[in-house]
């Protein structure tokens, strides 16, 4: 008898392992306790794949050989407990499209930069003309991918969510860009449990695969005397150091293995001390592969950012608007400020996932000049913030957010929107959240 999977989640990877499933042959069904978008329902029906919606029929879930869960399903989820009650096995998409493709897998995880430098990797192999993939948390699902047509290379993003259902999963290039708490509210409230969960990353690198970490990540340090299980190491830092694969020396980016070579800082597209740490990442990736520097160096001087992530939106009467809608966390948050120039009106709130805002307390003090809460509920922002002397506005849509930075904002400053917080109660994600800022800023 044919393997039954049944997928929850019926979003990129849920569809995306329904079409690689059902191109395999097995029997397959797809539950998602929400609504399913119409472009997943379209795909789902043009394969003829069964599909519920606004429901978990438990009769057909739980007679499942093996269950493909999203990422954004939390463990606690009633159906999980009792699909692991039955003893069925749980695995992610990338797990399961894993199974079934050849390719050398380049993977990164990090509590931040880790969507930046993915783009980035892929752009120097897209550059090096390599038959290359975008996939996990970024562009299609790897399933999809692996079910339209193998290729050599896929560049993965990974969150910690996908990796506590992964397993076999195999990477042959690991990075990790840094662990600071983030998601806390998914693991227990304890910051061990979110470690545990990047550091899978690893579980199956074999002495001759790579793995590229920041050196001077004090969890990372910590937690590598535990681990006896990994790739080829290859830390990256600011300053010169013995060992290090990549670092800053005398203005100039130095990469020292496997094939040395160096640019300067100002050839780099991306400016900001986060994204040297992910030009370092990505360029250390790019050279592991065997790619020649020189396409290192023009791909890391052309790369053109992401959106949602430190984007420039546009200049209204002398002031600089913003949007990094992607800051989902405090130390992204910390990043964006840390890397601006002017004083900055700083939009922060949404749905808090445990944050605690000390880490940023010391740049409010010295960057900004007002600050802007937009949540449903901003009462830990008002607490935390109300002591500072800075000019407050307290706003609870996208419109307020806007009008009220236009009238603060003084003439050579910049709004920035780092939330710090994930977008939820107000949108629908955090691109639904970057996009209607643009919009209103771009109508002022």
């Amino acid at each position: 008898m044919e393997k039954r999977i049944v997928i929850l989640g019926g979003g990129e990877s849920g569809c995306g392992a329904a079409i690689l499933a059902n191109k395999l042959g097995f029997d397959v069904f797809l539950s998602d306790f929400g609504a399913i978008a119409d472009k997943y329902k379209q795909m789902l029906d043009q394969h003829n794949i069964p599909w519920e919606e606004c429901k978990h029929t438990k009769e057909l879930i739980l007679n499942a050989g093996e269950v493909i869960k999203s990422p954004g399903i939390p463990h606690e989820a009633p159906i999980i407990v009792q699909i692991k009650e039955a003893g069925i096995p749980i695995i992610s998409e990338i797990e399961f499209a894993g199974r079934y493709t050849r390719a050398k897998m380049v993977c990164i995880t990090g509590s931040n930069g880790k969507t930046t430098t993915t783009s980035l990797i892929y752009h120097i192999f897209k550059k090096a003309g390599l038959d290359v993939g975008l996939a996990g948390n970024i562009g299609n699902s790897l399933a999809l991918q692996v079910a339209q047509g193998d290729r050599d290379y896929y560049i993965v993003e990974l969150s910690s969510f996908q990796l506590d259902n992964m397993y076999e999963f195999r990477a042959n290039v690991a990075v990790l860009m840094n662990i600071t708490p983030d998601h806390l509210d998914r693991y227990g409230h304890n910051m061990q449990n979110y470690v545990d969960a990047k550091l899978r990353i690893l579980q199956n690198q074999q002495p001759d695969d790579a793995f590229v970490y920041w050196n001077d990540d004090p969890i990372i340090k910590k937690e590598l005397t535990k681990y006896n299980k990994h790739g080829k190491l290859y830390p990256f830092a600011e300053e010169k150091h013995e060992g290090a694969a990549a670092y800053v020396h005398e203005e100039k980016l130095v990469f020292t293995e496997p094939t040395p070579f160096n640019l300067e800082l100002e050839e780099l597209s991306l400016t900001g001390k986060h994204n040297l740490y992910n030009s370092m990442a990505a360029g250390i990736s790019a050279n592991v592969a065997g790619i020649r520097k020189e396409t290192i160096r023009e791909a890391l001087s052309s790369f053109a950012g992401v959106e949602h992530r430190l984007e420039k939106v546009a200049m209204v009467n002398g002031v600089e608007y913003i949007n990094d809608s992607k800051a989902t966390n405090v130390n992204s948050c910390w990043y964006a400020l840390q890397s601006m120039k002017k004083k900055t009106i700083l939009i922060l709130g949404g749905k808090d996932k445990g944050n605690d805002y000390n880490e940023i307390a010391e740049l409010v003090k010295e960057k900004c000049s007002g600050l802007i809460f937009l949540g449903a509920d901003n009462s830990k922002l008002q607490d935390f913030f109300k002591d500072y002397g800075l000019p407050i506005a307290d706003t609870h849509s996208i419109d307020e957010c806007v009008n009220a930075a236009y009238r603060m904002a003084k003439s050579g400053e910049t709004v920035l929107l780092s939330p710090c917080c994930a977008s939820f109660d107000l949108f629908k994600s955090y691109e639904d959240r970057g996009k209607q800022f643009k919009n209103l800023v771009c109508k002022l």
